[in-house]
């Protein structure tokens, strides 16, 4: 048994109302917890002082940081990294209720090996507990993330398997790692950030699990509202230019080019069936428009085996997308 404990580091933003059974889970696995760092996005919902007053109910230190403005979900875990005292980064959604062991699971199997860098929890649906919310999420060559088990019954994705990134939402990363890789980017601000670093890691021969043992119960856009609106359509539009610039070499954009565009005229239809079509529009030109701020990782020919290796796992995504 694993004795180490984790730093869980959460940013929140007028999420009070969440709080409350947030750290009444969190109690229930307090023996593998180090401590809490909550980066409060300058909240005005009371948010700051129930933190602080909880600080008596519960025998973990309790960090709290506050930024006097919304800095994003990506800024806000890289301050709490960086202020974290454990080797282990449990970063988990304001919106989520932990099960008991959960933590441990997770630790369990990320020391299972050394070049394991994230291990994502099985996410489940708050309001609707018989279904899976997140079990992992997989990136396909037409520039989609998957959430792999989303709305499927809870008796299946019952085995450790390998995943192209693990959700942030509630996921266990080495903190050591995340120093090398240069954490979360704070450009994505908030969505896709997961899958960007997840890439990162991938390109640079590490591994993403899943652990079916560690469950996490999510209420879902706690914090932005409604599944899709303007700002999480343009936001997640944005980015999704972002991490194909960013991860992919010139190569691999030129083979999959195709691809690409199909991916974003598909979604741009979606869209606009569902009355976002401008807004998609709009964060495309802004992902286009503002790439050159992304700093785009560097091409090491040492890596070649793991960018095919990621090549293959594209297409094997794009054919589990498609079967759907």
């Amino acid at each position: 048994m694993i004795s180490m404990k984790v730093s869980v580091v959460t940013p929140n933003y007028n999420g009070k109302d969440f709080l409350y059974a947030y750290f009444e889970s969190l109690i229930k696995n307090s023996n593998e917890i180090g401590e809490v760092i909550i980066v409060d996005n300058g909240s005005r919902d009371g948010s700051q002082e129930f933190i602080r007053n909880y600080r008596e109910k519960v025998d973990f230190p309790i960090v709290l940081i506050e930024n006097s403005q919304n800095l994003g979900f990506a800024e806000a875990v890289n301050q709490g990294i960086s202020k974290a005292r454990y080797d282990y980064i449990f970063s988990l959604n304001n919106d989520t209720v932990v099960e008991k062991s959960a933590i441990l699971e997770l630790l369990n199997l990320l020391n299972t090996e050394e070049r394991i860098f994230s291990v994502s929890s099985k996410m489940v649906q708050f309001n609707n507990p018989e279904l899976i919310d997140d079990a992992g999420d997989d990136y396909t060559l037409l520039a989609y993330t998957k959430k792999r088990g989303n709305n499927q019954n809870l008796n299946k994705f019952i085995e450790v398997s390998e995943v192209f990134s693990s959700c942030a939402g509630a996921a266990l990363y080495r903190k050591d790692l995340l120093e090398e890789l240069g954490g979360f980017d704070s450009e994505f601000f908030a969505y896709m950030e997961d899958v960007d670093l997840g890439y990162r890691a991938r390109i640079n021969g590490y591994k993403n699990l899943f652990c079916p043992n560690a469950i996490v119960y999510h209420i879902g856009s706690a914090t932005t509202g409604s599944q899709y609106n303007e700002f999480k359509v343009r936001l997640a539009a944005r980015n999704n230019v972002l991490v194909v610039y960013k991860n992919l070499p010139t190569l691999q954009k030129i083979v999959n080019i195709l691809f690409l565009f199909l991916g974003f005229l598909i979604k741009y239809l979606f869209f606009l069936k569902k009355g976002f079509g401008p807004i998609y529009l709009e964060g495309l030109k802004e992902g286009l428009k503002t790439r050159n701020k992304i700093k785009k990782v560097e091409f090491k020919s040492k890596n070649w085996k793991n960018y095919f290796k990621i090549e293959y796992e594209l297409i094997k995504n794009t054919f589990k997308l498609l079967k759907r």
